[in-house]
């Protein structure tokens, strides 16, 4: 399945499954929102990206998250971390937990 599809599944699976998750846009890109807020997304890099917090603890995490950094003269947004598809397998997980993160912020 190509990387988008799999993200699209994950987004549609969301969707039809939690109250308040709807489909978005984050950057011109695929995104998954919470009560109008987003906490996942599809990046232009082919990479998923989910927004877990300042405190977000990456060592808990058995695969290797990395900041997210969109712009090339600034500094990664505060949060939010990036997973390549070569470990899409924990996309979904790592969706659920972004999910957990922002109904708890609101």
């Amino acid at each position: 399945m190509e990387h988008k599809h799999y993200f699209e599944a994950i987004r549609v699976k969301f969707c039809s499954n939690y109250k308040d998750v709807t489909v978005g846009k984050m950057m011109r890109s695929e995104a998954i929102h919470y009560k109008g807020k987003v906490f996942a997304f599809f990046s232009t890099k082919q990479k998923m990206v989910f927004k877990l917090g300042k405190g977000f603890n990456v060592k808990t995490i058995d695969v290797p998250l990395e900041m997210f950094s969109p712009f090339k003269n600034k500094k990664p947004m505060s949060g939010w971390y990036q997973l390549g598809a070569e470990y899409k397998d924990s996309w979904e997980s790592l969706t659920s937990l972004a999910l957990d993160i922002i109904n708890q912020d609101t």
